[in-house]
């Protein structure tokens, strides 16, 4: 099975511990992005993970490459050219200072990048399963346009093909959103979405919720599941549920609607040691189990699990095993050692 993901990796530069930025005298260096994070997970569960973007030819995009390299992804389609590597910069947050992203990606060289750049037939060919999220085509108008035209090369390929909404504001406007993931929306089979996306960027919300206070409503998102099914001709809908107490505690659980019935993993009372990638994490878990012809309910509580782990893990790569998720799904969340 070969699931194919495409987007943006960043040098990741954050303060050590929780220092803040205005105190760091350093930064610790790692690598990030959206889907890269999927394609982390995906190799680490046993898929033939494929990443595709276009980095810088010289050593920062080498350095990036190696580490994909090391979780065994196949790196072997990704484009170099000129130009620079998008970065980010994060400030961890605790208890109620919250975690803060600074972006330095603009005119990144993926976001300059054109089609012809890729070499589509050797990425579609064989692949099962294709992965993109909101951020991509926020990069630029360009990427905007090309990642429509991505997803239809994906699906006409035969590919399942999956969306993360993943909205930033501090990348494009909700407008500008709605009409790209609208037209995205047309070749996508799942759809993923965390408590605020589907409001942010379709314009659907959930009844008797208050994300920014922690208070959700299922059967207000079991509803949006349904609109969005209904107005947009996903197969399924999947969301992440977290009750956000402060920046160091939170309750997280998933949804999953399969355009028949709802199906909900337990809720975890998670302490954070860092957020970052949570979401892509619930997202490579729902893949990897849909790739397996799991269960609905399988589907989701492994996705679930595979999220929550994320949050006890530096950076953005969630590197744990199938069997650690499967072993959370089936005996909690102890934290007894294991000997």
């Amino acid at each position: 099975m070969k699931a194919v993901t495409f987007g943006e990796i960043m040098l990741r530069l954050q303060p050590p511990e929780y220092t803040r930025f205005v105190q760091a005298s350093s930064f610790e260096a790692t690598y990030g992005g959206a889907e890269a994070n999927v394609a982390v997970s995906l190799a680490n569960f046993g898929i033939h993970s494929v990443y595709v973007t276009k980095l810088p030819d010289n050593e920062l995009g080498q350095a990036a490459v190696n580490k994909l390299r090391s979780f065994g992804i196949d790196t072997s389609l990704i484009s170099r050219g000129k130009g620079r590597m998008g970065i980010y910069f994060n400030e961890k947050g605790v208890s109620e200072r919250p975690s803060k992203c600074l972006y330095d990606r603009k005119d990144s060289v993926i976001s300059l990048a054109k089609l012809e750049d890729f070499d589509w037939k050797k990425i579609f060919d064989g692949c099962n399963w294709f992965h993109l999220t909101g951020v991509t085509p926020a990069l630029s108008p360009s990427m905007a346009r090309n990642s429509i035209e991505i997803c239809k090369m994906a699906k006409e390929a035969g590919a399942f093909v999956s969306v993360d909404l993943n909205y930033r504001s501090k990348l494009w406007t909700k407008e500008q959103a709605k009409q790209t993931m609208e037209e995205i929306a047309k070749y996508t089979d799942l759809c993923i979405s965390n408590e605020a996306d589907a409001r942010d960027v379709f314009g659907i919300s959930a009844k008797d919720s208050d994300v920014e206070n922690g208070v959700l409503s299922l059967e207000g998102y079991e509803s949006v599941a349904r609109q969005m099914c209904s107005k947009y001709g996903f197969k399924k809908v999947a969301f992440t549920l977290r009750k956000s107490i402060n920046a160091s505690h939170n309750k997280w659980s998933g949804l999953l609607y399969d355009g028949e019935n709802f199906y909900t993993s337990r809720e975890y009372d998670m302490v954070i040691y860092d957020r970052l990638g949570g979401g892509d994490s619930f997202a490579a878990g729902l893949i990897f189990g849909l790739m397996q012809n799991w269960d609905s309910q399988q589907c989701v509580d492994f996705a679930a699990a595979s999220g929550c782990l994320k949050h006890t893990i530096s950076g953005d790569f969630n590197m744990v095993t199938k069997e650690e998720v499967l072993s959370l799904v089936k005996n909690g969340g102890s934290g007894r050692i294991i000997r």
